[in-house]
């Protein structure tokens, strides 16, 4: 098993789900999760199903719903994470189109029902076994694909060592990884996706994938 659960609830706890509430309720999504939401809001969202794996506080599908979705399945692997985004949802009165599911998403993948969007906001970052995390998800997605993931760049692989090394000292188990971007590219486009828009900030890559037509055969 892949999954670092231990880890992501020693990251990921109940104060760090706080202040990402609070952070999200004062200025709204962070620039990344916004330049991701406009990529898929440009595809058009209005009536799909959503799938937000990793989904932290549920800041995505919160957005996509807003934006016309018409419902959210919620993956993550910590209860910290899974408490914030359900009382989030109550209280945008969207308590009835949201599913929570708690767990390692590669684990729970194959009871998990295929959706319109899936989405994966700075979460291939904190996976070690990137072919398993893409492929599983990849073939929930009907229709668009949307990952924020590190740039492979010298200042970032300095800072995600650093961070992986200051956890360390602290008895963090939690990691995170640079996975190699045409690499990541290569699993989605093997698996029938093409590249619809792509943004790039100093540290992160946004990029919005929609799964290609499958040609109709002669009549």
């Amino acid at each position: 098993m892949s999954c670092q659960c231990e880890g992501y609830a020693s990251q990921f706890d109940e104060a760090h789900a706080a202040d990402d509430l609070r952070r999200y309720r004062r200025k709204g999504p962070d620039k990344t999760t916004r330049l991701l939401l406009d990529g898929l809001e440009a595809q058009g969202v209005r009536g799909a199903s959503v799938l937000d794996v990793g989904a932290g506080i549920g800041v995505v599908h919160h957005e996509l719903l807003d934006a016309g979705a018409e419902r959210a399945i919620h993956v993550d692997a910590t209860a910290a994470n899974i408490r914030t985004a359900e009382t989030e949802s109550e209280r945008r009165g969207h308590s009835g189109r949201v599913t929570f599911r708690q767990g390692d998403f590669v684990a729970l993948a194959a009871d998990i029902p295929a959706t319109d969007i899936v989405t994966l906001d700075r979460v291939i970052c904190c996976y070690p076994d990137m072919e398993q995390l893409v492929s599983a998800s990849a073939s929930h997605a009907r229709r668009l694909y949307g990952a924020v993931f590190p740039r492979e760049r010298v200042v970032v692989r300095a800072w995600v060592a650093l961070g992986n090394w200051f956890r360390g000292l602290r008895g963090n188990a939690f990691r995170a990884y640079i996975h190699p971007v045409a690499a990541i590219d290569a699993a989605l486009t093997s698996r029938g996706f093409t590249r619809r828009s792509l943004r790039e900030t100093l540290v992160w890559r946004v990029v919005v994938y929609a799964r290609t037509p499958i040609p109709e055969g002669p009549q």
